[in-house]
């Protein structure tokens, strides 16, 4: 980027132009943010579009620029959210939409998953929360538009990248090149979603919401190793989708050579930074995916990301490359229900997106990232249609303006990450906080800096409502440990591939043996197992041997080598190999090989005997799987018996009831006395849990498991647990999920909200849905200690007004909302003069 040095008389102008018409603009920058406001509360009016319509004079159509997305031959500044409809429940999609309409979000995003809508070659399902029409509808009845990633690979931490497993066996298939075979499926799916969302008038011309599609996914990672067969296929993806004539753009994301006239766009953390920016002038600047966290993967310990940092790095990226489109991935995370989850990667997925797992906002992101919404909506005009100019101000120090003849705004941008930098633009002198953005409406004054949370944070607990603990109301089935002699019609003198064998239907295969020992001396007898699954259990005459797993960033092969104890004459060895979660990306996908690879069995220091090539079947599945036990139908035919000594062995069955919690909260179950296995819910699976795989800090990465109440009823619900490693049911407890403490610090130099009609900044604390402040637990106006989350801490400065509690009290007690302006009038008057003064509120929710 190339930057100036600005003129002090320059930048004079810049500002100094804006004088003459503040006044007549006043009452125009009140509408626009009253604008915000009406949009933010109620959704676009869309029956005025409607009925123009239908009187045949509205015009529907979404072209682009070097600028922006036009609809109805408008730029408009596009603020996206991923809600994916397959990681929630219909119930739940009203009031995700709805929370992140709030949140100043225009448009919503999500992939297509194709292994859920035709999951055996030419059978489809769109039902449940499985129905991407009813989601796209519930998004339009609200006033958002639909970003659909089509795809049909989405990689998303999905198994298999969305593709359904049957493509494997396809003869002579390569996913994702110029390669016949896939070709013909991929356009057959395409075409097919395609002529859906037409059938139902879904996309923008015809009156629906979907505005861009995408086509194919960060395919440029791949494109190499695919050689002469890479550039063809972009291509061939490019004119094919095009060819389906939506009536609205297509993308590429983190493809620099998409073709005309598929737009490039730009996925990562920091895309202000590292978007070369689109291939054509003639194409937007679009942000495809902006991570709001890291995807948690078991063993992992979870990695959050600031709201601050969020917000830096969205400023950066329209202040730099003129970006007019933000999809924040994920704005709702959600849950990995059964066996989607991809490699290693846990149940809940993006829990600190701004909409949480349970579909809570997640404060103080949802609110900071809305005021940052809010002021870059308001300056609009400018950004999409002014003349740009940039400065430097120093090493680290830049400014951006964007202008027109009746308009202006400025983006200061502090690079360096531990000082606070003062600088003078305009007739102005302003100071910005370490790794900041300030955004100047009308280039003079500070409506948003990216570096100060002034909303309110929140603390979430889990709620015990039901301890599952009495022994007489849990039963139990012992898996089989199958042998050699089992009925089983994959035999050979080899190891199968695992996902070849068991088409990714289940996690588990068996692999089965017999070896006739026969002693020959002295020394220990040692097991040697290599496989390429992710966890490998051993048996020998049906006693347990041990276990041995991998990780997501560990080696491919995974070695067990255990001591053993043989038999004279004929021993079984059963070896359980265990997928968790199959591969979502790289290139030459169905060329993966996973599974046992090698088998020996050594006497002290005697040479080893492979047992490779001798005759070895396999079972696909566990017993209880294979007979639906989860089920209320299957677990009718399976012998359940009463808690014994083995409760606590590997590969138990567990299976009780409860009774739904009362209320709306979101309801969990706490895992963490358990190992590693899977969970049902009347039959419906919540999703893997790896509670036994500890974190470097010594935690589970995941403990609680989300039910949503979509799988629920009233009384008596059946829970059956697949435990695979060993745990205690007696300690597991069903909890409800709620924001308990709310808290906020506001200085009395914070600017205002621009979603406020007050002048003044102010501390504003909301409960979620259904619950009012009932205590407040501390409160100062005056210096108090910044950081006051820990109940029962003294957090009085030198500096305190003794009115605080009561005025605080007296606003907020017995309300679900209640805003305190940081003045001193408020509060009696100013109790240290010559003292930069804050509030502070921590109130407790219930």
């Amino acid at each position: 980027m190339q930057a100036h040095q600005p003129s002090i008389s320059h930048l004079q102008t810049v500002a100094g132009k804006r004088v003459n018409r503040e006044r007549s603009m006043a009452a125009a920058a009140a509408a626009s943010i009253m604008a915000v406001l009406v949009a933010t509360a109620a959704g676009r009016v869309w029956a005025e579009e409607e009925g123009g319509r239908q009187n045949g004079t509205a015009r529907r159509d979404v072209t682009y620029d070097g600028r922006a997305l036009i609809l109805d031959g408008t730029r408009r500044m596009l603020f996206s959210g991923d809600i994916h409809y397959t990681r929630s429940t219909p119930e739940m999609w009203p009031g995700l939409i709805e929370n992140a309409r709030k949140g100043g979000l225009d448009v919503i995003q999500t992939y297509v998953f194709w292994n859920v809508h035709e999951p055996i070659q030419g059978q489809y399902t769109f039902e449940g929360r499985y129905d991407l029409v009813k989601f796209i509808r519930e998004v339009h009845a609200q006033g958002l538009y639909v970003s659909l990633r089509v795809g049909p690979f989405v990689e998303a931490e999905w198994k298999y990248g969305a593709l359904p497993f049957w493509l494997h066996g396809v003869p002579n298939i390569t996913f994702r090149s110029d390669n016949e075979p896939f070709k013909v499926h991929m356009q057959n799916f395409v075409a097919k979603i395609v002529k859906m969302m037409k059938d139902e008038k879904l996309y923008y011309p015809q009156g629906g919401p979907i505005i861009i599609s995408q086509i194919e996914n960060e395919y440029k990672l791949v494109e190499a190793a695919f050689h002469s067969r890479g550039p063809p296929y972009v291509q061939w993806a490019a004119a094919m989708a095009v060819n389906l004539q939506t009536g609205v753009p297509w993308m590429m994301c983190k493809q620099d050579d998409a073709p005309d006239p598929i737009i490039n766009t730009c996925n990562g953390l920091i895309c202000g930074e590292t978007f070369l920016g689109p291939n054509s002038p003639k194409k937007p600047a679009l942000w495809t995916e902006n991570w709001t966290s890291r995807y948690p993967l078991y063993g992992h310990d979870p990695r959050f990301r600031s709201a601050a940092d969020l917000a830096f790095a969205v400023a950066l990226f329209i202040a730099r490359k003129k970006g007019s489109f933000v999809n924040y991935y994920m704005y709702h995370g959600g849950t990995n229900f059964g066996r989607f989850a991809s490699s290693y990667v846990t149940t809940s997925y993006y829990d600190g997106a701004p909409l949480d797992e349970y579909g809570l906002i997640w404060q103080s992101t949802w609110s900071h990232l809305r005021e940052l919404h809010a002021a870059v909506k308001q300056s609009e005009e400018p950004l999409l249609s002014g003349s740009y100019s940039n400065y430097s101000f120093g090493e680290q120090q830049e400014g951006h303006v964007f202008e027109t003849e009746s308009d202006c705004v400025a983006f200061l941008v502090n690079f360096d990450k531990h000082k606070t930098s003062n600088i003078q633009f305009g007739e102005a002198s302003f100071q910005l906080a370490p790794k900041s953005v300030s955004i100047l409406s009308g280039c003079r004054t500070v409506v948003f800096e990216t570096a100060k949370i002034n909303a309110q944070h929140g603390l979430r607990t889990a709620q015990i409502v039901q301890p599952l603990n009495d022994v007489d109301n849990w039963k139990i089935f012992k898996e089989p440990i199958p042998r050699e002699n089992s009925n089983t019609t994959h035999t050979g003198n080899r190891f199968f591939e695992h996902l070849s064998t068991t088409k990714d239907g289940t996690d588990y295969l068996w692999y089965l043996s017999r070896y006739d020992y026969r002693s020959n001396g002295h020394g220990q007898l040692v097991l040697n197992v290599e496989s390429q699954a992710h966890v490998l259990h051993a048996y020998i005459n049906n006693d347990y041997l041990g276990s041995v797993h991998g990780s997501h960033d560990g080696p491919k092969s995974i070695i067990l080598k255990t001591p053993i104890t043989l038999k004279e004459g004929q021993n079984s060895i059963s070896l359980l190999s265990v997928m968790v979660g199959s591969p979502d990306s790289g290139a030459y996908m169905e060329r993966r090989t996973f599974g046992v690879r090698k088998v020996s069995i050594q006497q002290g220091h005697h040479k080893s005997h492979s047992l490779n090539n001798e005759l070895w079947k396999h079972q696909v599945g566990l017993s209880g799987e294979m007979n639906s036990i989860y089920t209320q139908e299957g677990s009718s035919r399976a012998q359940w018996t009463t808690i014994d000594k083995s409760a606590h062995f590997p590969l138990i069955w567990y299976k009780t009831t409860f009774d739904t919690p009362w209320g709306n909260d979101p309801v969990t179950l706490n895992l963490s006395s358990m190992g590693k296995g899977e969970v049902w819910i009347n039959g419906e699976s919540i999703g893997r849990y790896w509670v036994s795989f500890k974190t470097p800090s010594g935690q589970p990465t995941q403990s609680l498991y989300h039910i949503p109440r979509y799988f629920l009823k009233p009384r008596e619900n059946n829970l059956v647990l697949m435990e695979e490693m060993g745990g205690d049911p007696l300690h597991i407890t069903v909890n409800t999920m709620s924001v308990t403490r709310v808290y906020s610090t506001v200085d009395q130099l914070s600017t205002p909200s621009l979603l406020s009609r007050r002048k003044h900044p102010a501390v504003r604390l909301r409960c979620q849905k259904g619950k009012h402040i009932t205590n407040i637990e501390f409160a100062s106006y005056g210096n108090p200690v910044e950081d006051c989350r820990s109940s029962g801490r003294n957090c009085l400065g030198s500096c305190h007004a003794e009115t605080t509690e009561f005025v605080v009290k007296d606003a907020c007690l017995g309300r679900r909302k209640c805003a305190i302006p940081v003045r001193p009038a408020k509060f009696g008057g100013d109790p240290c003069p010559g003292i930069e003064k804050s509030l502070s509120v921590v109130a407790t929710c219930g």
